[in-house]
């Protein structure tokens, strides 16, 4: 990261009824990084045209391929709801080609394992695909892996970036790609834009899916990430090669329920250096800290916890909670600054005992 670099919209491109591509392009010479396919930027969207300054921040996935240097291209699905203010309608009702956009990053673990020699599944579902679509690009014309690309939407009208994905998959041999609408509209059957209807089943997958052993690498809401999960671990895919990443806060894929610990049967608090004790104020439970854990989110995850997150890399703000009491230290550096009494979880470890207000 190299904090917030102003980029130009140089073109705005409608891919489907809910889905815009934005190609930004750096206004000062130099301002461009290079990135990994499956990494994110960070953008500050004005959320007011008065020039009041005040804006929202956002994390969206490059999809374009890392080879298109000079340029990023972001691939943004339209959310509306009720009293909320959503930063993609604000993208896509008053950002135009010409205007300015600050962008930080590129950042994000999302991304491929370039050492395996292994298949690769890309699994993906509505705007899921954005990663996907990079990581495709990448594939395509770095060495000769196998690649499965399978997408799941609604149906054509919202389906993005179809043709993109079938012009890669005629780069060379050994790439295929399989689409399943939910609901497929009668325009679907006639251009057949579709390979299977309804949702995607264990058959579906064993039909498409010839047995190797796979890298999976998947996106998409939450409740398909999940039934994915199921479906992949299920057909013996084993757990650690199937790399994940959610748009939104959700929980950890294939992580047991741990039991709730009661306030009187707290474990004890260490008599040497291997963990301290993390109080958790709101929901009233005593944990030892794992020094094994790679930060203080994977270690609530780990004990059956659900803290909000993004991004996982210090930049979105979505795990930030307040510490009563206690230090951590950082092992990625916060986008923003942090209060003395505040906590990132991704990116954060304890350095004595905490009281967290979770």
């Amino acid at each position: 990261m190299s904090g917030f670099r102003k980029f130009t919209v140089v073109d705005k491109v409608k891919e489907s009824a809910v889905i815009t591509s934005f190609l930004l392009e750096p206004t000062r010479e130099g301002d461009w990084l290079p990135f990994k396919a499956g990494q994110f930027l960070t953008v500050n969207i004005p959320a007011t045209m008065d020039g009041s300054g005040r804006t929202l921040r956002r994390t969206y996935t490059v999809s374009s391929p890392p080879s298109l240097q000079g340029r990023y291209r972001i691939t943004v699905k339209r959310e509306d709801g009720p009293g909320v203010e959503h930063a993609s309608a604000l993208l896509h009702d008053t950002v135009n080609p010409g205007d300015t956009l600050e962008i930080a990053g590129p950042a994000g673990n999302f991304t491929l394992d370039a050492n395996s020699p292994r298949a690769v599944l890309l699994l993906s579902g509505g705007v899921g695909l954005t990663p996907m679509i990079s990581m495709l690009h990448e594939l395509a014309h770095q060495g000769d892996r196998p690649v499965y690309f399978l997408h799941a939407c609604e149906n054509g009208e919202v389906q993005a970036l179809g043709d993109e994905v079938r012009a890669i998959e005629g780069v060379r041999p050994g790439i295929r790609s399989h689409v399943c609408y939910r609901t497929p509209t009668a325009e679907d059957h006639a251009a057949g834009r579709f390979q299977t209807a309804g949702m995607i089943t264990r058959e579906v997958l064993q039909d498409f899916l010839p047995l190797d052993d796979y890298d999976v690498y998947m996106c998409g809401p939450e409740p398909f990430m999940q039934a994915m999960f199921e479906l992949l671990t299920g057909l013996g895919i084993r757990k650690e090669r199937i790399a994940y990443e959610f748009f939104t806060p959700a929980r950890k894929l294939g992580a047991p329920a741990a039991a709730p610990v009661q306030k009187d049967e707290a474990p004890a608090a260490p008599d040497d250096a291997s963990g301290f004790r993390i109080r958790l104020s709101k929901s009233q439970k005593d944990l030892v800290w794992d020094p094994s854990a790679d930060s203080l989110l994977a270690f609530l995850e780990d004990q059956g916890l659900s803290p909000e997150f993004s991004c996982r890399a210090g930049i979105c703000g979505s795990c930030k909670c307040k510490l009563t009491d206690g230090k951590v230290e950082y092992f990625l550096e916060p986008l923003d600054e942090m209060g003395e009494n505040d906590a990132l979880l991704c990116c954060s470890r304890p350095l004595q005992p905490l009281v967290l207000d979770l």
